[in-house]
């Protein structure tokens, strides 16, 4: 069952760099935005994780902890944390089971071929583990601002 707006995202576990398991229930009491991205390492998703990155302290200062998930390995996600200098934790999700529950497995097309791959897609989640906002099909520029500006409201209300 895929996460709905306005509804409690079904509880799940993974395994995140820094040798972290996130359980979303036992984040409750601060605000979630989990990022999805195709790969480590490539030009759009480094963008993207490094506006991240760079807004990080704003995120803290609105109660909200950033997590990105992606299909790549632990490995994969540890060199390119490093590499980029990211605060916050990526989930490794090789068996797409946090894709699934946030549907973001798509059909793309890459040079006339067909795949199943991950669709860039935000969600924040308020503190007591609801959905409260999602942004599919995210193009890069200005996208972290404006998940910022949400998780600011939310925080504020």
């Amino acid at each position: 069952m895929a996460v709905v707006l306005d509804t409690p995202v079904a509880d799940f576990q993974a395994e995140a760099t820094s040798g972290q398991t996130v359980k979303l229930s036992a984040l409750k009491g601060q605000q979630v935005v989990i990022y999805f991205y195709p790969k480590d390492s490539t030009p759009g998703c480094t963008t993207e994780g490094q506006g991240f990155r760079d807004q990080y302290s704003a995120f803290q200062a609105a109660n909200t902890l950033i997590f990105g998930v992606s299909r790549d390995s632990l490995k994969s996600h540890e060199n390119f944390k490093c590499k980029q200098e990211f605060p916050f934790e990526l989930i490794s999700d090789k068996d797409e089971a946090v894709c699934q529950l946030f549907d973001v497995i798509k059909l793309k097309k890459l040079y006339g071929k067909e795949y199943l791959g991950v669709d860039r897609s935000t969600f924040l989640i308020d503190k007591e583990g609801v959905l409260r906002q999602e942004w599919r099909g995210v193009k890069v520029p200005g996208h972290v601002d404006a998940v910022l500006a949400a998780a600011q409201a939310l925080n504020k209300a």
